[in-house]
């Protein structure tokens, strides 16, 4: 990433001097599964020049090892992060956009509840994509490819990937047979003929079509 044409830069250029909160979120095309969303506030005083930014990218342009290397980097470095999950069945409830945003909020409010007094009229929150957050207290902007272009949104993309993919992992060895330690629940064909051969375990999204 150019971190000097960040959207961080662009936001300090134009005297935002808050706290810049980015959100992305994994998981929206698996059939099994949670979704994972994170958010990421770095502290104010960080520029481009910071070491860790120039590595930061959008998680999927990332290898695995690369990924897994800059978690706690990341974790060290932010003044606040959360990742949340969300569950098959929420997803079945609200369709997978609206939980996605759900789980944002969710996540956002508890950035903010950990930066505590610091962020009251100062907080702006920045969202991978083109949809917002409903309901959010904070003032908000969507950026189709943010991950590409925000450090914070990037570093919440990472978190909530390699997240996602421990989750996957452990899901292998409870419910065995659908690969999920290789396909991280995503409808592969040996995860389709798996269903159809073993039938839906209780992580599966009902409201997908699983076969």
């Amino acid at each position: 990433m150019n971190t000097n044409e960040s959207i961080e830069v662009l936001m300090r250029s134009q005297g935002w001097n808050g706290y810049i909160l980015g959100c992305d979120e994994v998981g929206r095309g698996p059939l099994a599964g949670p979704a994972t969303v994170a958010c990421v506030a770095f502290p104010r005083d960080l520029g481009p020049e910071f070491d860790l930014f120039a590595k930061l990218d959008d998680s999927k342009k990332l290898s695995a090892k690369k990924r897994e290397s800059l978690v706690e980097e990341i974790q060290n470095a932010a003044a606040a992060y959360a990742i949340i999950d969300i569950t098959p069945q929420e997803i079945d409830e609200r369709n997978i956009l609206q939980a996605c945003l759900w789980g944002m909020g969710r996540a956002v409010e508890t950035v903010v509840r950990t930066l505590g007094d610091a962020t009251v009229g100062n907080t702006h929150v920045i969202v991978d994509g083109n949809k917002l957050i409903p309901e959010l207290s904070w003032p908000q902007t969507a950026y189709i490819k943010g991950d590409g272009r925000s450090w914070s949104i990037a570093a919440a993309s990472i978190l909530a990937k390699v997240h996602r993919d421990h989750l996957m992992i452990a899901y292998d060895r409870e419910y065995p047979g659908y690969g999920f330690a290789k396909n991280v629940g995503y409808p592969t064909a040996a995860h389709r003929k798996a269903l159809l051969e073993l039938g839906p375990t209780p992580i599966h999204r009902k409201s997908f079509k699983c076969k």
